[in-house]
């Protein structure tokens, strides 16, 4: 719970930051729409991460300069997370699609690179979960409801052009527990393209 505190109070203290930029930096401010490809899994009880899921995140996002080399940035994405683990006896995938809201600190070294970092609240909107025992009398649908809500931390790095388009990668740390047994956790790379307004 403290912890779940934490990232939303922190998340609400960013957006503040964005009033007090100056008139300089708010001309370089923008918006615009990004997506691109998620290689998400899930740890279990601090151990080994589970092996991946492919899928992919798409959304708008808009960027407030507060100084020259650093703006906050927010999101907001439809992601399909999850996991999948694979054994002798076939694959079991769990399919979890997100609407997230990341919240990031923007640094810029220089004008056209930049690192980032900053909290993430997340709410499930769907799940499914499918069992391949590669023999359709034992495939199933079983359900495993997760928690509604997720919190997490972003960390990432990319290239901005002048002309509004960028590259990026960002980790994605999970904070919230998806089910109540065996404290699973988010872990997503995501891999970015975004074309400003």
């Amino acid at each position: 719970m403290k912890n779940q505190f934490l990232t939303i109070a922190l998340f609400f203290s960013a957006l503040f930051l964005v009033q007090a930029q100056d008139e300089t930096a708010k001309s370089k401010s923008s918006g615009g729409l990004k997506g691109g490809y998620n290689l998400a899994a899930v740890q279990y009880d601090g151990e080994a991460e589970t092996g991946q899921r492919s899928g992919f995140h798409v959304g708008l996002y808009g960027e407030s300069y507060i100084t020259d080399f650093a703006a906050i940035q927010i999101e907001v994405m439809y992601s399909q997370q999850g996991y999948q683990i694979e054994s002798d006896g076939g694959t079991f995938t769990q399919k979890l699609n997100y609407i997230n809201l990341p919240l990031s600190l923007k640094i810029y070294p220089v004008s056209t690179f930049y690192l980032e970092a900053g909290p993430q609240i997340g709410y499930a909107v769907s799940h499914k979960e499918t069992y391949d025992s590669n023999f359709n009398l034992f495939d199933t649908s079983q359900q495993f409801e997760p928690n509604n809500f997720d919190y997490g931390v972003n960390f990432g790095a990319g290239f901005k052009t002048e002309t509004g388009v960028s590259i990026g990668v960002r980790y994605h740390l999970g904070l919230g527990d998806i089910y109540d047994d065996g404290a699973p956790k988010n872990r997503v790379w995501q891999f970015s393209i975004g074309f400003g307004f």
